[in-house]
């Protein structure tokens, strides 16, 4: 088991999604941080000096200044804005990652399209399309078209 479990480790496959996750949570932070610490700033300042991370519904009877202070006293809160920051962020990623896709599809070799094959009119193996003769059976087969 110790063995198969090695093989299975060792594979391409399983090292690359490593890499890749690895890759990836890096990216996401960076992705965070660019909409936390550069994006929503300007756009908060646009829209009336408004701190989209501090932006929450009070859902108790206390009053709140700040989503700090709500939270460090326990009060169940709405934070609609870190939810908005998060949509950002999954914007942002999932524009990147097609961006990436498209590039990667860009590069990669176009697939060969496979040969055409049509049916032996006597054993009914399949055959290539500009057989004369079919090699399951052996028999002389006329070329349509």
């Amino acid at each position: 088991m110790i063995n198969e479990f090695k093989q299975f480790i060792m594979r391409g496959n399983v090292l690359d999604m490593a890499v890749g996750i690895i890759i990836g949570a890096a990216f996401g932070k960076i992705v965070s941080s660019l909409v936390d610490d550069i994006i929503m700033p300007p756009l908060g300042l646009i829209l009336g000096k408004v701190d989209f991370s501090n932006l929450f519904i009070n859902i108790s009877a206390e009053e709140y200044a700040t989503l700090a202070e709500a939270k460090a006293a326990g009060a169940p809160v709405i934070a609609y804005g870190a939810f908005l920051n998060t949509v950002v962020n999954f914007l942002i990623v999932g524009f990147a990652i097609f961006m990436l896709i498209k590039q990667v599809n860009r590069l990669m070799p176009k697939k060969e399209e496979a040969p055409k094959k049509r049916t032996c009119p006597y054993c009914k193996s399949e055959v290539a399309d500009e057989a004369t003769r079919c090699p399951h059976c052996t028999s002389e087969i006329p070329l349509e078209g």
